[in-house]
């Protein structure tokens, strides 16, 4: 599974700029670019020039792919990005900003819409660094896909009801209905519902963990960067 993963992809293709690689990148930009507009945000850029500079950077970066500086060993796409989007701001500052980013292109739709709703709910609960509301955006972008995969799973067999009652046990010590309500609900005994939920649990954290594999360059990284986010999170 590691081997075909979206960023082993990118780093394995190197500077062939293969199709394959061309479509991780673009995949991984799609998912993970909410936090580099929560970081633009929290830098102090206004609502239109965060949106310019976040699509003019994966612009950039999906035309040019440089990645000639990134070490397989630690390259973690996490990282990458934000330290490449701070380049790309300096190469902004000496050029003055003298042309809208991008050119106008527009490589990948983006819902900026919504991203300034989502930012004004977090420049309200998180008084973070620009870094630290990245790392913890990133962290919860990462949740998000694994609970949208989970939720699929679900529905695709056929269990979409079972896993709306399953769901607020997610998370072990979560409060909500008891095991005993929810099997009156739905036919089933208790202890298939405790079984029921301890299947889900393994399953969310099956993904968890090959969505991190997703955004880091070996196996042997996906532990390091899950105690990574887990500590993010809990911050």
């Amino acid at each position: 599974m590691f081997a075909t993963t979206h960023w082993s992809v990118v780093l394995a293709a190197g500077q062939n700029r293969s199709d394959g690689a061309a479509k991780a990148l673009e995949e991984l930009c799609r998912t993970y670019w909410y936090p580099l507009y929560a970081y633009l945000r929290r830098k102090g850029y206004s609502e239109h020039d965060a949106q310019d500079l976040a699509q003019g950077f994966i612009c950039q970066l999906l035309e040019r792919r440089s990645l000639e500086k990134v070490e397989r060993e630690k390259g973690k796409f996490r990282s990458f990005l934000l330290a490449s989007l701070n380049y790309f701001l300096a190469d902004e500052r000496d050029r003055g900003l003298a042309q809208k980013r991008g050119g106008g292109r527009e490589l990948l739709s983006l819902e900026f819409n919504e991203a300034e709703g989502r930012y004004a709910v977090d420049a309200i609960v998180h008084e973070a660094s620009p870094e630290k509301l990245y790392e913890r955006r990133w962290a919860l972008t990462l949740l998000e896909c694994v609970l949208a995969r989970l939720t699929r799973e679900f529905a695709d067999a056929g269990k979409s009801e079972l896993f709306g009652q399953l769901q607020g046990f997610l998370v072990v010590g979560s409060r909500g209905k008891s095991y005993r309500e929810i099997a009156a609900e739905t036919g089933l005994s208790e202890e298939a519902v405790n079984k029921a939920v301890q299947r889900m649990r393994q399953r969310y954290s099956e993904l968890f963990r090959q969505e991190i594999a997703q955004t880091v360059a070996t196996p042997g990284e996906v532990e390091e960067e899950l105690r990574h986010l887990c500590g993010v999170l809990s911050s």
